[in-house]
């Protein structure tokens, strides 16, 4: 087995750093120890390299479990800069081309192999990765394994049997975001015996953090300028809906500000190159719903906005870690008014259908009496009395997870997997493309099971209960943060956020900078 002596050379040949990050050195140790681990590390603290390294070391291929494809090409692309042997196989390429790379793995031309989750549906795929030699299977965003977690995808509950299936694999889960109560969620729904488990620190000292209260869109608009005026490097706007990303956006060119959008219903050119502008520092600012930020290492994003408060604070902490990677102070502002948390009302309700409505769409789509219908969500929602789109798609979805209805979509059409047991806003092109098949006939009862879906719309809604109560504290930002997480080894009083010392950054009192943009600023409508 290679040593850390032995891991240290190779990180200075590989990856060109003469030392390990802190919590690096001790789980890599456990990794060539043949320790499975569970690490929880924050965004910009070099997970990555937690199996890049041991990738390069071990016997056989690495294989790295990634929800993102944009993701795994980034983290690709830097690998094979720096020479190393490395692929990804995901609907991006042809199947020819995936079975070429799986060849190529066979013949120990690849290290490490990233894979979408989605790709372990195949028991083909799943049998061509048992043939391949697996030394490592590495489960990157972790927490999307929990039911209990932020952003579960029912995809990755496939994983516990894919492990199964190729022996005694080493495996290695990790995450930047998860409670005490998560962490023992992945071991289980992983099927991990007594795995080591390394929490680094979820304090990041260089982020200054405040929660600004708000009466109106105008006053945030002012804020955002106001940042955006002060602050150097470049900053992410966040906002909940692709609508308001839009009219944020198109605000703050009109207060002269050098932004672009990003959200799922733009077209993937149009992601891309709003992107590319924003990383290669054209754009100083770029406004965006949850969609964008995941494998994002800019290290000079000196803010991060929240135009609307998140749905939960693993979420709000993970997207204010794509700040400050540089280690150099950055401001972490969420604009804060009650009336936001209606947004998340309506995507808990829709994501979460009643058994009810679920019964309704089914006998919707029984009543046509066909084996294969193609009817939109709208079409389908106004035959089963329902006015909310998104829960009809969350049924169909439910429906579909149930095995009483396949839905098809073209092969140029690709959907991402549902988070938290709803369907993303990201498929809806791709859902409405969809052909559905009837699979069975009429069951007395449906298998969808209303407890499980009642159980996770009472857990976001005490998520969002837990992100309001953090917007309202009058203790320590950090402080809140840090002991949500678990991690009780801080101060009470950081002496940087916005409760510490009220009387800075976006506490401080409107300038007249900021008193003009007020009076001079034409809301738009919401």
């Amino acid at each position: 087995m290679p040593s850390l002596a032995d891991a240290l050379i190779s990180l200075r040949m590989h990856f060109g750093f003469d030392d390990f990050r802190e919590g690096q050195r001790e789980v890599i140790g456990a990794i060539l120890d043949g320790k499975d681990a569970v690490v929880v590390m924050p965004t910009g603290s070099g997970k990555s390299l937690c199996y890049q390294l041991p990738a390069m070391m071990l016997g056989g291929a690495t294989v790295v479990v990634s929800p993102l494809i944009a993701l795994m090409k980034d983290q690709v692309d830097a690998l094979r800069s720096r020479q190393l042997p490395a692929t990804f196989i995901n609907s991006s390429i042809a199947p020819a081309e995936q079975w070429a790379r799986i060849n190529a793995l066979r013949r120990g031309q690849f290290k490490l192999v990233y894979v979408a989750p989605e790709r372990f549906r195949s028991s083909n795929f799943v049998a061509a990765v048992q043939s391949i030699g697996v030394s490592l299977f590495a489960i990157d965003e972790a927490h999307c394994i929990s039911t209990w977690g932020h952003d579960f995808r029912p995809d990755y509950l496939r994983l516990k049997s894919v492990l199964q299936s190729l022996g005694t694999v080493q495996t290695l889960a990790l995450t930047a975001t998860a409670t005490p109560y998560v962490r023992s969620d992945i071991i289980q729904q992983l099927g991990l015996s007594k795995p080591e488990t390394f929490v680094s620190g979820f304090d990041r000292p260089n982020l200054s953090i405040d929660v600004v209260q708000t009466e109106t869109e105008r006053e945030k608009v002012a804020r955002i300028k106001r940042l955006a005026k002060t602050h150097d490097g470049s900053g992410i706007v966040y906002a909940s809906t692709r609508k308001a990303v839009e009219q944020v956006a198109s605000q703050l060119q009109q207060q002269g500000l050098h932004v672009v959008t990003y959200h799922a219903g733009m077209s993937d050119s149009a992601r891309v190159k709003a992107q590319e502008s924003f990383m290669a520092g054209q754009t100083q600012m770029i406004v965006a719903t949850n969609a964008f930020g995941m494998g994002i290492d800019k290290p000079d994003i000196r803010f991060v906005v929240h135009y609307q408060m998140p749905g939960s604070i693993e979420a709000y902490y993970q997207e204010i870690g794509r700040a400050g990677r540089d280690g150099l102070p950055s401001s972490c502002v969420l604009l804060f008014n009650y009336a936001d948390k209606n947004t998340h009302d309506f995507f808990i309700e829709g994501s979460y259908p009643s058994s009810q409505l679920v019964q309704s769409v089914y006998d919707a789509l029984s009543s046509t009496s066909l084996k294969r219908i193609e009817l939109s969500a709208a079409e389908i929602g106004k035959r089963a009395g329902a006015a909310n789109e998104m829960a009809v798609q969350s049924s169909l979805y439910l429906l579909e997870r149930a095995g009483h209805i396949e839905r098809v979509a073209p092969s140029t059409v690709s959907a991402p997997a549902a988070p938290a047991g709803g369907v993303p806003a990201s498929a809806t092109a791709a859902r409405r493309a969809r052909h559905i098949l009837m699979l069975d006939n009429a069951p007395s009862r449906l298998r969808v099971n209303p407890a499980d879906v009642t159980r996770r719309a009472a857990l976001e809604r005490r998520k969002l209960r837990e992100m309001i109560d953090f917007c309202y504290t009058e203790r320590c930002y950090r402080a809140h943060i840090l002991d949500y997480f678990g991690d009780r080894n801080h101060a009470r009083q950081c002496g940087t956020c916005g409760n510490c010392v009220p009387t800075s950054g976006a506490r401080s009192p409107l300038t007249a900078e900021v008193l003009h943009i007020l009076t001079s600023y034409q809301p738009t409508v919401f």
